[in-house]
């Protein structure tokens, strides 16, 4: 069975740390000495970093601890990201020995011109987990540093087609504020009321409010919620005009969002 550990960096990052109590696989460690901690209190071996994209919160602690642990280091072939034994591009699959596990890589760009998101299949010995980076998060997207509206949106269209009770493990803690936002379009909406309670209290013990799953997200998040009568609605008042496209009434609750 693989454990799957959110290692706190920064002021709301997220290192997600995977292991079988012997081998561990990190997940866009922006900084090494938390990583390094948590592996000396486990006594596990580091022995492969995947990488999202080329922020540096997700990629300022690769080049020390792959010198420490001299582990593989996997990322995307169309980000600039350094330290890298291997780049891979959408629909490449990865094999790793040490838990052993096949990754599936997934192109979504948008935060930036060349993320990847890392999507491991069920087995017997695990859900359908879904490492998205900054792309998705809780209640929200990624800001659009590089790419466009359209772009976002598309990459947003994969994660939708995949299963409904895939758990998703975004890099930041956002959902609180995410929700704030959300509850702004759709203040009637039963099921983002209930997440927010239940995000708060965890939030007030000091719990991570993620993982979250593709099911809970299609119901509360408006970023994948832009075919919706509701968001629809909002978004034509908002704008004063009407037959707007998935893509357009995506783009202004983008932009709404970032002046929010």
């Amino acid at each position: 069975m693989i454990s799957i550990t959110p290692i706190p960096a920064f002021n709301d990052n997220y290192i997600w740390l995977l292991d079988n109590g012997e081998q561990a696989v990190v997940i866009d460690p922006g900084c090494a000495q938390p990583v390094e901690e948590y592996l000396e209190q486990k006594k596990l071996i580091l022995s492969t970093i995947l990488v999202t994209h080329h922020h540096a919160d997700h990629t300022g602690g690769v080049r020390q601890l792959k010198q420490k642990y001299q582990c593989k280091v996997h990322g995307p072939a169309n980000d600039p990201v350094s330290n890298l034994d291997d780049s891979h591009k959408d629909g490449d699959l990865l094999t790793l020995q040490s838990i052993p596990l096949t990754i599936e890589v997934i192109g979504v760009p948008g935060h930036t011109r060349g993320h990847i998101a890392w999507f491991i299949a069920a087995t017997a010995h695990n859900e359908n987990l879904l490492f998205c980076g900054d792309t998705l998060f809780s209640g929200g997207c990624g800001r659009l540093f590089e790419g466009s509206a359209e772009q976002m949106w598309h990459s947003l269209q994969k994660f939708l087609a995949l299963p409904d009770n895939t758990k998703i493990y975004p890099a930041h803690e956002y959902t609180l504020s995410n929700l704030r936002f959300a509850a702004t379009l759709e203040p009637e909406n039963q099921k983002l009321q209930q997440y927010q309670q239940q995000v708060a209290l965890n939030r007030q013990e000091n719990r991570p409010s993620l993982p979250t799953n593709l099911l809970i997200e299609k119901e509360i998040n408006p970023f994948l919620r832009e075919k919706s009568s509701t968001v629809i609605n909002v978004i034509e008042n908002r704008l004063q005009r009407s037959n707007l496209t998935p893509v357009e009434v995506f783009e202004e609750i983008r932009h709404w969002k970032d002046i929010f």
